[in-house]
């Protein structure tokens, strides 16, 4: 349809080529994002006079939705519309896009006083709350989608807790969709990355959790997560060099005087945090063989001591077991 025989093209609506004009309608209160990362066909769509108010003012007190109201007659709006549909996408979830043919239902732009096209309004809760008007710049697109949504995106404490949850209920591809989905918000997300690499590391994907790592931003290398990932890597892979402690408790099964494998289990205890046993494990080699290795069991209980503090708990009953042991 031309311009000269569409009625929207003259004393009605006008096609706007170039620049922009705001159009403000109030305030509201913002709504949660969609952190699932919702498909193309929830994210954008084209709607009708009869589905306006599901399509829009209810989807609005979700999160807000852009109404782009166009016609197929119009240049400007055939420019616009697909860096609209980009900055949609990219924003996952924060807003919709909602599109309305003029031609075919004229009433709801009339009812808005809409009299150029291409124009966006944007709707929170139910309400038009600000929009533009004319083909504006992609960089000025997202700049009023990041400036709606404001607010309206989920808190990152709430989806880290979600994620938690969904992990703890052995959801792990959920927790880590969800923790992808902060990362999309917050790229340097230092919770959100230790988790990921945790849940890689194990589902036996050393290197991709290595690769989560190495995003962790150098000046926050040193987070509490981060730090007891890299903890558990470290310790993770000390053991798988000690051998498989399984295999070292059917050795010491069959032979109870298999002191070396003892001496491993030990140190696999250790790496794994659980001091008392790792102690007890030397001290039954001390005990058996005070001699073994050029007292190598005392040796190493004593360098033991020493790497987990003079007043750690361990460190304090395995030094009476000791005496005990030498004195008694």
């Amino acid at each position: 349809m031309s311009d000269r025989n569409n009625p929207y093209a003259g004393g009605g609506y006008s096609s706007q080529a170039g620049g922009s004009q705001s159009v403000s309608y109030g305030a509201s209160n913002g709504a949660a994002a969609n952190l699932a990362g919702p498909s193309d066909a929830e994210l954008i769509k084209d709607t009708t006079t009869q589905a306006f108010t599901a399509d829009v003012i209810r989807e609005s007190r979700n999160q807000p939705v852009l109404v782009d109201f166009w016609a197929p007659w119009c240049g400007p709006c055939r420019q616009l519309t697909p860096a609209l549909e980009k900055v949609v996408r990219e924003a996952r979830g924060r807003v919709k896009l909602v599109k309305l043919n003029i031609d075919e239902h004229p009433a709801i732009p009339g009812q808005l006083g809409v009299q150029s096209i291409p124009a966006i309004i944007a709707f929170k809760d139910g309400q038009p709350i600000d929009g533009f008007m004319g083909a504006i710049p992609e960089s000025q697109i997202r700049e009023f989608i990041d400036r709606i949504a404001k607010g309206g995106a989920p808190q990152i404490e709430d989806a880290l807790a979600a994620a938690a949850q969904a992990r703890s209920e052995g959801d792990a591809q959920g927790a880590a969709q969800i923790y992808a989905a902060i990362l999309q918000q917050d790229p340097e997300n230092v919770d959100a990355l230790a988790a990921l690499a945790d849940l890689f590391f194990d589902a036996g994907q050393a290197e991709q959790a290595h690769k989560f790592l190495e995003q962790v931003p150098a000046d926050k290398q040193d987070a509490p997560a981060v730090a007891a990932v890299r903890t558990k890597i470290a310790l993770a892979e000390q053991v798988a060099k000690l051998g498989d402690p399984a295999e070292l408790e059917r050795r010491l099964a069959a032979d109870p005087a298999d002191h070396q494998a003892r001496f491993d289990l030990a140190l696999i205890c250790n790496a794994r945090g659980e001091r008392d046993a790792a102690a007890d494990h030397l001290l039954a080699i001390m005990k058996a063989d005070r001699q073994w290795e050029d007292d190598g069991a005392r040796k190493k209980l004593l360098e033991l001591f020493e790497a987990w503090g003079m007043t750690d708990r361990a460190t304090l009953a395995g030094r009476r077991k000791l005496s005990s042991l030498l004195f008694s």
